[in-house]
């Protein structure tokens, strides 16, 4: 069984929405790198029961992306706020080499703290 490394990004987004069960088997699974077969014996189940578990779990989770979009208007969010801060960062070199104004400069360090204060949210 191939490991999707987006299934633990989604996990991210989605886990609590899962049963525990489900949740844990895909942590130990992607998380922990656990095997099939360790899984099952530390669970007291088959190997086939642990692979359909994930399954199932891996599936809610695409579907709940699908509907929700969550994870997809992250990564996008963190790339806009990636480039903001890349422009501020060009402004702010051009600032230096040229006009050095304060009022810019000011305002540069606004942008990039907000930037960066909303990467953590």
């Amino acid at each position: 069984m191939a490991k999707n490394l987006e299934v633990s990004f989604l996990l991210d987004f989605y886990g609590e929405m899962l049963t525990k069960k489900q949740h844990d088997f895909l942590v130990y699974y992607y998380n922990e790198d656990l095997s099939l077969s360790e899984i099952a014996e530390n669970e007291g189940i088959t190997r086939q029961g642990v692979r359909d578990a994930i399954k199932r779990a891996e599936n809610q989770l695409f579907d709940m992306e699908n509907r929700l979009g969550l994870a997809k208007r992250f990564t996008e969010m963190r790339k806009g706020l990636d480039e903001i801060t890349q422009c501020a960062e060009a402004i702010n070199d051009y600032n230096l080499n040229h006009s050095l104004s304060r009022e810019i400069n000011d305002n540069i360090s606004k942008i990039k703290a907000t930037a960066e204060y909303l990467s953590q949210l």
